[in-house]
């Protein structure tokens, strides 16, 4: 093996299928690695909680429950709504996204789960067994072929000596030296059969091994569809209950009460305060707030209210109607309409209005 790594021995070159089998083994082997150690990472991004992972699997013993940090979110946000108070429109809020915080880190358990039994395992499975058998046959294959090689130079130079000596055949002791070296050729030609031999048979095995990486990848392929699938699920869960989020927290305002007693649109943005403030309040105090029903009645009704705009809206196309704050507008109801808007009139201009930015008045 040195002298081939100098440059002073020759080398038996394996055939080139078998060179692209070995190659091919060895490119399935280095990528299954990376794309493994790196779904480890987007599963569970915590390196210390994988550390902790691998040890307990190490030991063949099972993992204790961890709660995953949407699951956390999630409590945090339960455990401050109950504290401001479900009936406000906040704490109400707080809870129904910590509710679905929750259900998300369901679902990324469940994601995990599945990608670590369908995905993670048969490609752990291949670099722990079947390329470990591999790698394995592959070095007694090496080997066999150095026995190979060092039977051909021992044969090599053993008919070099016998020629030299049957050219110095004057005497008798090259003689007794030709009768030497005859022997040794014979038993180096005995021994290259079998080192021959046995690299032959050596060399068939590592082939049908290596043979079976195109059925691996095959597996693969299979178990990187079901990683598919399960992160198909996972991401169509998330936006289900995101969405179904969504038109909960819509519907606050016209359902909830506010923090401080008083019936509650969209957040009003801090730019914006002030217009909704005192001064807005005094303009409105003669007139009565409704309950939230109101606009319930107002849609099953064919009569038109009046409502103060909460806060600036600015139209997004030619349907709707942009808004000012504290202005007071006519708003009323249309068959087939959308249950978060209204119809609204100023003068002359009509248009769509949310419900969210109104404060219908008696």
């Amino acid at each position: 093996f040195t002298e081939e790594k100098l440059g002073q021995a020759e080398k038996t070159e394996l055939d080139a299928h078998l060179e692209n089998l070995l190659s091919k083994a060895e490119c399935t082997k280095i990528w299954t690695e990376k794309i493994m150690k790196q779904t480890e990472v987007l599963l569970q991004p915590n390196p210390n909680a994988r550390i902790e992972e691998f040890v307990y699997e190490k030991l063949d013993r099972k993992a204790p429950s961890r709660i995953n940090n949407p699951e956390l979110l999630g409590q945090y946000m339960i455990d401050a709504g109950t504290e401001f108070g479900p009936g406000t429109a906040y704490g109400n809020a707080l809870i129904k996204c910590g509710e679905t915080q929750k259900r998300i880190g369901t679902a990324d358990r469940e994601l995990i789960q599945t990608s670590a039994l369908n995905f993670l395992t048969p490609l752990r499975n291949f670099i722990e067994g079947d390329y470990k058998t591999i790698a394995k046959e592959r070095k007694l294959l090496q080997n066999k072929r150095l026995d190979l090689d060092a039977a051909k130079t021992r044969l090599k130079k053993a008919k070099a000596a016998e020629t030299r000596s049957s050219q110095l055949n004057s005497a008798r002791l090259e003689g007794d030296n030709i009768m030497i070296w005859a022997e040794e050729v014979t038993k180096s030609e005995q021994e290259l059969r079998i080192t021959q031999s046995e690299f032959d048979r050596q060399a068939e095995i590592t082939r049908l091994l290596l043979e079976g990486i195109s059925s691996t990848h095959a597996h693969h392929l299979r178990c990187l569809n079901d990683f598919v699938e399960a992160q198909m699920t996972y991401y169509a869960q998330c936006y289900q209950y995101m969405l179904d989020l969504q038109k909960q927290l819509g519907s606050f305002p016209s359902n909830y009460l506010s923090n401080n007693n008083q019936t509650s649109g969209t957040p009003v943005p801090s730019t914006l305060s002030n217009a909704v403030g005192s001064s807005a309040m005094a303009s409105t105090s003669g007139l009565g707030i409704t309950a939230p029903s109101s606009v319930t009645e107002l849609k099953e009704s064919s009569g038109s209210r009046k409502a103060r705009v909460l806060y600036d809206y600015d139209a997004a196309n030619s349907t709707e109607l942009s808004l000012l704050a504290d202005e007071v507008i006519t708003v009323f109801s249309v068959v087939g309409m959308d249950s978060d808007w209204l119809m609204g009139e100023r003068g002359n201009q009509k248009g769509k209005v949310p419900i969210t930015y109104l404060e219908l008045l008696n």
